[in-house]
């Protein structure tokens, strides 16, 4: 097993490479969690919005069953969905996250997004998507005012309740993350946001650390995720950057594997997704080598602010809802 290091949290240590199911199709989900847990991962990043956690169940299942791990050697995260951000309804959403993956606990629950849309039930459609009803002739996201100090008191009954061992948000900003110390009665264990070259984030890491907050990027090779979905573009890509294909030279490494070091190096952890053998390897295998510190500062220097992630774009886009949450 690739040897990995880890993020210490309040409950546990959080491995600092994970595999992200975010779009990997569910007729694959299965195989590629055994073959990343028989890879060396002992971190998978979920969500209900993926759709998949019940495929991520039954792979961490047959995993368990083969011995290729003890259940206490997994980190397994999951994500409150924007529907179920009313306090009646969080209890409900943690406890059908783990009952798809087959769990009695989560290592982490995260608020996906500051966004509360209006609930909709498990029967009528699970996961719920953005729509609150796509079949309306004008179909339209529905917001839903619930205060995020709200939801996030009844994320504290989770741990209260040991269903989740640490709770966190996705997607905060700076100005979020004060008013979130200001309120909480147990503290977040991790924030979770966008984060690669092409969007350091510096400051936002900065504040972080001022709060002992670990952080865990997700897309952290950029653009590549988001080509699928027509939110980026392959020019885009921060592999063809010539300072990253000469660390990858230098290093005898990937491109990819030189901007995942990166962010490790940084002190944050990553969830690349895949679900090819050959790259799962090569995800994991970073911590024999390291980048320079001109490395590190020239991959910084490619920041662009370039986010690819951003409700204020796709909102509107995709779900005729106007609805930024980045100034």
């Amino acid at each position: 097993m690739t040897q990995q290091t880890s993020l210490p949290l309040a409950a546990g240590q959080l491995p600092t490479v994970g595999l992200g199911l975010w779009k990997i199709d569910r007729a694959q989900t299965a195989a590629t969690v055994v073959d990343a847990i028989a890879t060396g991962y002992r971190h998978l990043d979920s969500a209900a919005d993926y759709g998949n956690e019940a495929e991520a169940g039954a792979g961490i299942r047959q995993a368990l069953e083969r011995g290729l791990c003890r259940r206490e050697e997994l980190w397994v995260t999951s994500k409150l969905w924007n529907t179920f951000h009313r306090p009646e309804h969080v209890r409900a959403a943690c406890e059908k996250s783990l009952a798809d993956l087959g769990l009695d606990y989560l290592d982490l629950y995260l608020i996906h997004f500051p966004i509360a849309l209006k609930y909709v039930d498990f029967a009528t459609r699970y996961p719920p998507e953005w729509f609150h009803d796509p079949d309306a002739d004008h179909p339209a996201m529905q917001i839903d005012p619930v205060p995020l100090h709200v939801t996030w008191a009844a994320m504290e009954t989770l741990v209260d309740a040991d269903l989740v061992r640490n709770i966190g948000v996705c997607n905060y900003s700076s100005a979020l993350l004060h008013d979130l110390m200001a309120y909480s009665r147990i503290k977040p264990s991790m924030l979770q946001i966008e984060s690669h070259p092409y969007l350091t984030q510096e400051r936002l890491l900065r504040l972080a650390a001022n709060y002992n907050l670990p952080v865990t990027a997700f897309s952290p090779l950029g653009a590549l995720s988001y080509v699928p979905l027509n939110m980026a573009e392959t020019s885009e890509s921060v592999l063809e950057q010539n300072v990253v294909k000469q660390a990858a030279v230098r290093t005898g490494r990937t491109p990819a594997q030189v901007v995942l070091r990166w962010g490790i190096q940084r002190g944050t952890a990553i969830i690349p997704k895949t679900s090819k053998p050959e790259r799962l390897r090569e995800n994991l295998a970073l911590f024999d080598f390291s980048l320079t510190e001109a490395e590190m500062q020239a991959i910084s220097a490619l920041n662009s602010n370039r986010r690819y992630n951003d409700p204020a774009v796709f909102c509107e886009l995709a779900f005729n809802t106007f609805y930024p949450i980045y100034d």
